[in-house]
């Protein structure tokens, strides 16, 4: 049951509980029994709705050798730990994973978040970048680190927001916000020994800023939501470099400031203390639009200014996304809220995207209970159709469409009725209100 020091007794070292132990998750029979231990009634204090964080799993042992278990501990078949050490966390996660899945008869999905991470990791579960400062050169070393490791395969990712060691002066732990509602896996997290650093305790002002970046994670995690569908299909990033999308502009290559959130989002965030001039690359070569004003940019290289509350991030042309605008206090009570879908044309005049949903809890998905769907707009016409097969989750209706690059009034309707239309020459768009149409169905909307 436990990993054993070499002399073939239980090995004892020192954690933050004290004196410990190690489960020996390389043995079959210790992963059968510790996912048994999560059962409701051997787990006390234990909910449908708590989940799991599998931290210091690389194993980290205080006193042990590079802070670790000696390299001749035993393990089941007496592997010695030498051998197996990258995979030992692995075998936790899985464990653990599996145990979230007994407990609730294989009904419900299991969230188990782990540092330790080998070759498969991104099938069981979300992990972070570990231990990282509360300093600027660590916010911009967590980018290429995520970038890296979506790349790499493992697309839920994400950084202690603020930085796990030191406190973060103000302008810092705002701009981590602004970069980590973007990212796929997003937590504020700190040492025991930290100030505390809530959003509401650094005045009015600044949680109004922090407050606005998590809205905008709100608003979009109808579109995140689809990107982490297709990254369980095809492992497409989800996070990912300039170049991923441009691999012939060799210029993106060295890019590590900015990165897409899946293919139509581009972020580039601020990362330099005081800066008021920040340099923003759109590569080539459809047109962008900026995600909170509509502007409308050519792609290139240029300089836009910034204050403590830009958050600079693009739409690319040709592209839809589904977002969710109502403000709530959770994503629960926003489940059966309506969708604004938002249109942003290239230079044809053209757009697309995707669409997926289903209960984001239970595990019907497996039994084709989600729908999937196709949207288009060319031809003066939107159509929604469905992506697999016929959709098998009813979605809420869409509220509102926003089309940007406009410059005419354009008229709407759906199955020969009328829809209300407005024109803003100011911004360029024109927006389509309560067209009645369910994104789970199918559907078209002439525009003329």
């Amino acid at each position: 049951m436990y990993v054993k020091n070499k002399e073939g007794a239980n090995f004892e070292g020192h954690c933050w509980p004290g004196s410990s132990s190690w489960v020996d998750y390389t043995s079959p029979c210790a992963r059968k029994w510790w996912a048994e231990r999560f059962a409701y009634d051997k787990y006390e204090g234990s909910t449908p709705s708590l989940f799991t964080w599998n931290d210091m799993n690389e194993p980290s042992v205080f006193n042990g050798p590079e802070i670790t278990m000696p390299k001749d501990n035993l393990h089941a078949s007496d592997w010695e730990h030498r051998d197996i050490h990258n995979i030992f966390g692995y075998y936790m996660h899985r464990a653990t994973r599996d145990g979230q899945l007994l407990r609730s008869g294989g009904a419900v999905r299991p969230f188990v978040l782990s540092r330790a991470f080998f070759v498969g990791s991104h099938r069981i579960g979300p992990i972070w970048t570990g231990d990282n400062l509360a300093s600027w050169d660590h916010l911009k070393m967590s980018l290429p680190m995520l970038l890296s490791l979506n790349i790499a395969g493992y697309p839920f990712v994400g950084a202690d927001v603020g930085g796990f060691f030191g406190n973060p002066p103000t302008e810092l732990l705002v701009r981590w916000y602004q970069v980590g509602v973007l990212q796929p896996f997003l937590r504020a997290h700190a040492h025991i020994d930290t100030r505390r650093r809530e959003p509401w305790l650094f005045g009015e002002a600044n949680t109004a800023l922090i407050r606005d970046a998590l809205i905008i994670r709100y608003q979009l995690l109808p579109y995140i939501y689809t990107q982490f569908y297709k990254a369980s299909i095809d492992n497409t990033p989800i996070m990912r470099p300039l170049w991923y999308d441009h691999p012939e502009d060799t210029s993106l290559y060295t890019n590590q400031e900015e990165f897409m959130l899946g293919d139509s989002l581009l972020s580039s965030p601020v990362l330099e203390s005081n800066e008021r001039s920040h340099l923003v690359v759109l590569p080539g070569p459809e047109v962008w639009y900026d995600y909170h004003s509509h502007t409308k940019y050519n792609p290139g290289t240029m300089h836009v200014p910034v204050q403590i509350s830009s958050m600079p991030l693009f739409i690319k042309g040709g592209s839809i996304i589904a977002t969710k605008m109502r403000l709530r206090r959770s994503s629960q009570l926003m489940e059966n809220d309506p969708y604004t879908l938002i249109i942003a044309l290239n230079n044809q005049g053209e757009a697309k995207g995707e669409f997926y949903i289903d209960d984001g809890k239970s595990m019907d998905y497996k039994s084709n209970k989600f729908s999937f769907m196709k949207l288009t707009l060319n031809n003066n016409q939107l159509s929604c159709r469905s992506g697999l097969k016929e959709a098998s989750y009813i979605s809420p209706s869409v509220e509102r469409i926003i089309i940007l690059g406009v410059d005419r009034a354009l008229s709407a309707s759906v199955k020969g009725s009328a829809l209300v239309s407005s024109f803003s020459k100011s911004t360029g768009t024109v927006t389509i209100k309560k067209p009645s149409v369910v994104l789970s169905d199918e559907w078209v909307i002439d525009l003329f």
